[in-house]
């Protein structure tokens, strides 16, 4: 990104004075609508929607070089099904989360890299829900989708997974019975959470497996049948409630918390040749061939995904599902795609969105130029993002990188 910059400015000066004219005008209009881009306090603009929710960072960058980056308005709050209006009507006043209950000031960047394809998807929803077994109060959703084979199970994901993780929580209590739900133990709690988000998982693979990447449902066209069976995504899942933190993963994409300045890894990469999910492999009849690094029949680096028809039942959807009990000390959260993780290590991505999150809550101003790469970030959350996805592109990573900060000491 700094080499694409300077290279701009040296074609400022070779060119003639009208074109210097009018890249500046570019130029400054795509700061204007950087400076909207990943904060979710500012309200939503239509104004500043660019090719399919994608910035493109300057003139010289490449088609596939473009860098997606989080507006609110990619995000907004969903309308209120049936079932969530009236468990909030049904609540108890005292119950009720109140309407000046802050949210958590997020920041994400999502771009291609040196990937020829962007197959990585990002999905941000404040105030899903308001469920009963969160006693009615508001659970924020976050994910990371990395599609491979194809970017259309990874954007299936982010149309619809939200959406099964709202009517499924809605529905946990019915299901256990509302006195029951209320009064459950921890141990009792934690189950149904984790078999509501089995069950979503569970249903987003369903959904891949019977999607044509044109769209069409059931196979209903004339696409080839090979052209969705050879198509997958990982799935890292964050919901936030005022007191734990909920991930649930399927793939090798991750989430860390930062807390004292220490990495707590709160989810485990399904790679095939880790030892649990080589058993499994095993026992369902498939093999791990080591071709480039392990691989599910030489040909996947994961264990578990959603999608993959042809790797099935080898290859599940079921989500590994962690909790932790948010504490005073949690400073950050952070999800991201492969293609951080592979060449930045949690304990490094987490020291540096700290360091970055900390000068933010030291100064006055919400907004932050980047200097060297000539943009505006509305929070520190964003700049934070954007400077770990810089990081991997400089330690050279692969692959497309989608990264989510999430700055747990403001807001919710």
């Amino acid at each position: 990104m700094t080499d694409v910059y300077r290279r701009m400015k040296k074609d400022e000066n070779d060119d003639s004075p009208a074109k210097c004219r009018d890249r500046r005008r570019r130029r400054i209009e795509m700061r204007r609508l950087a400076a909207v881009a990943g904060d979710a306090s500012l309200p939503p603009s239509n104004h500043s929607r660019v090719d399919n929710n994608h910035l493109q960072t300057s003139d010289c960058v490449p088609e596939a070089k473009r860098v997606r980056s989080a507006e609110m308005k990619d995000f907004p709050t969903p309308p209120s099904s049936a079932s969530s209006s009236d468990a909030a009507e049904a609540a108890p006043p005292e119950a009720t989360a109140p309407a000046t209950l802050a949210e958590p000031v997020f920041g994400t960047m999502s771009l291609s890299g040196r990937s020829r394809e962007m197959e990585d998807a990002v999905a941000v929803r404040m105030r899903l829900c308001l469920p009963e077994i969160c006693r009615w109060q508001p659970v924020h959703f976050f994910a990371v989708y990395d599609g491979h084979g194809g970017s259309h199970v990874a954007e299936l994901c982010r149309e619809r997974m939200h959406v099964y993780v709202e009517e499924e929580l809605m529905r946990v209590c019915d299901k256990q019975g509302s006195e029951t739900c209320g009064g459950g133990s921890s141990s009792e709690e934690e189950e149904w959470w984790r078999t509501a988000l089995k069950r979503c998982f569970n249903r987003m693979d369903e959904t891949a497996l019977n999607t044509c990447p044109c769209g069409s449902a059931g196979y209903q066209c004339g696409c080839h049948p090979m052209e969705a069976a050879l198509a997958g995504s990982t799935a890292v899942v964050a919901i936030l409630t005022p007191e734990d933190i909920i991930v649930a993963n399927c793939g090798d994409s991750r989430a860390v918390l930062s807390r004292g300045g220490r990495a707590v890894p709160l989810s485990s990469d399904h790679k095939p040749d880790r030892s649990d999910e080589l058993a499994r492999i095993k026992s369902a009849g498939g093999r791990v061939i080591f071709v480039n690094g392990a691989r599910v029949e030489g040909i996947l680096a994961m264990s578990r995904a959603i999608g993959d028809k042809y790797l099935k039942p080898i290859v599940t959807s079921e989500p590994e599902v962690s909790f932790t009990k948010r504490d005073k000390d949690d400073e950050c959260l952070i999800l991201a795609s492969d293609g951080l993780w592979d060449v930045v290590s949690s304990d490094l991505a987490c020291e540096v969105a700290c360091k970055c999150l900390r000068e933010g809550r030291s100064s006055d101003g919400p907004r932050m130029e980047d200097d060297e790469a000539g943009a505006l970030y509305p929070s520190h959350s964003a700049l934070a993002a954007a400077l770990l996805t810089r990081l991997a592109l400089g330690r050279r990573s692969s692959d497309n990188i989608s990264v989510i900060v999430i700055d747990l000491k403001r807001g919710g």
